[in-house]
């Protein structure tokens, strides 16, 4: 018969170890977690990754639009100018369109002063008409020559044995020169009519005037025109200008650059025109740097130094419709461009002092690089050396961020 207080047996030795720092092991659990909930928080940042890709470098501004080949047609001598009919944007052929009449008196033309000046005028015109045939054999010559070197850039370039760049140079030579052969042709049409009008009012003056006859005024060029200077009748001088004349379509575009700016453009750079009207962005082409810049004050009462740029657009009159003279558009223009460039978002970059500096996140913790940025395009920004592709960077961080700080991605719904 067992005693009624008998001791029980005594428990295993595993569980008496583990009974004796129970409340050991408790405490160490709730310091652990007093501590890390005293412990800063990752902070949340948003990541952008170093990568290779095109960067496209450019400079732009506010820029208009002009014809190209624009004539002023003006009164030959002086006389009573007949009410012009005509509007902007009526459609005129070379010769055969009357733009104006004017009734001279026989004093405008009789004299012996306006008969000499007229005989200077007819040799004038004949000079300057045989000097424009000349220049416009040689352009048609240079431009069928840079047409054929263009059409043979093309087959190499299709071979893959020339260059994008020597590629590109020989298509804006053909251009240049297709360009400079039409110019030339306008001259000849000028100066074909200017000979014209100045042997008709010399055989007039010779002939003696015929009150009842007017002299009849044509539009030296074909297109539209485009102004018309003096609608109402009147009597007005010789050389008084009466309407402007040319082709609406046939348009170039003058970019106002700040000259630091101008400066880095080459003739042959890539050109486009935004905010003009349409949907899309316009193609152009540099022709020209104007050698000479001008004086304008900002909107903030700053002097700036400005010059402008000529660009021909490469879009057909097809896609720009209503684009028309003197329209106001915004024009950005190519510097530098690379295929395959290190770049990361411009917004993960920072200036202290002198030097450029960004977050990079290493296993959750940020840690500050200095870096050495190249080119930029606005949005994103060359690294020449720094950072390696793949790398995760912080894009615009706070003033929270600091080196050893440690950081969480922050997630990005789309709305």
């Amino acid at each position: 018969m067992n005693p009624p207080f008998a001791a029980k047996p005594a428990p295993p030795t595993g569980i008496r170890f583990w009974l004796r720092w129970l409340p050991w092991l408790g405490g160490l659990v709730l310091a652990g977690l007093i501590v890390l909930g005293l412990l800063p928080k990752p902070l949340p940042v948003e990541l952008a990754s170093v990568v290779r890709a095109p960067l496209v470098e450019s400079v732009g501004d506010q820029g208009r639009t002009r014809v190209k080949h624009r004539y002023v047609i003006s009164s030959p001598v002086a006389g009573q100018l007949k009410r012009i009919d005509w509007k902007a944007g009526a459609v005129v052929e070379a010769g055969q369109t009357v733009i104006a009449e004017l009734e001279s008196a026989p004093s405008d033309l009789l004299d012996a002063s306006s008969r000499a000046q007229a005989e200077a005028r007819v040799h004038g015109a004949e000079a300057t008409g045989r000097m424009a045939g000349a220049h416009l054999a040689s352009a048609q010559a240079a431009a069928a020559q840079a047409r054929t070197d263009q059409e043979r850039m093309d087959n190499l370039w299709a071979q893959h044995a020339v260059s994008q760049q020597d590629h590109d140079q020989a298509l804006l030579r053909a251009r240049t020169a297709a360009e400079e052969a039409r110019a030339a042709e306008f001259s000849v049409q000028v100066a074909d009519y200017e000979f014209a009008q100045a042997r008709a009012l010399l055989q007039r003056g010779a002939s003696g005037p015929n009150p009842g006859e007017p002299i009849v005024i044509t539009s030296p060029v074909s297109g539209r025109i485009l102004r018309v200077l003096q609608e109402s009748a009147r009597p007005v001088p010789g050389g008084f200008p009466l309407v402007e004349v040319g082709d609406p379509t046939d348009l170039e575009v003058e970019i106002e650059l700040l000259s630091r700016d101008g400066a880095r453009v080459q003739p042959g750079a890539r050109a486009w025109l935004e905010q003009w009207g349409g949907s899309a962005p316009l193609a152009a082409r540099v022709r020209l740097v104007e050698p000479s810049a001008f004086t304008k004050v900002s909107a903030l009462g700053v002097e700036e130094q400005r010059v402008y740029v000529i660009a021909d657009l490469i879009d057909p009159p097809e896609k720009r419709p209503a684009l028309g003279d003197a329209f106001r558009v915004e024009g950005r223009v190519v510097v530098w461009e690379g295929a395959s460039v290190l770049q990361v978002p411009a917004g993960a970059l920072f200036q202290r002092g002198d030097l450029w500096q960004t977050f990079v996140v290493d296993h959750g913790v940020a840690r500050l690089r200095t870096v050495v940025p190249g080119h930029r395009s606005g949005l994103a920004t060359e690294i020449v050396s720094g950072l390696q592709e793949h790398d995760q960077v912080i894009v615009y961080p706070g003033d929270q961020i600091a080196d050893q700080v440690r950081v969480r991605p922050l997630v990005l719904t789309a709305r």
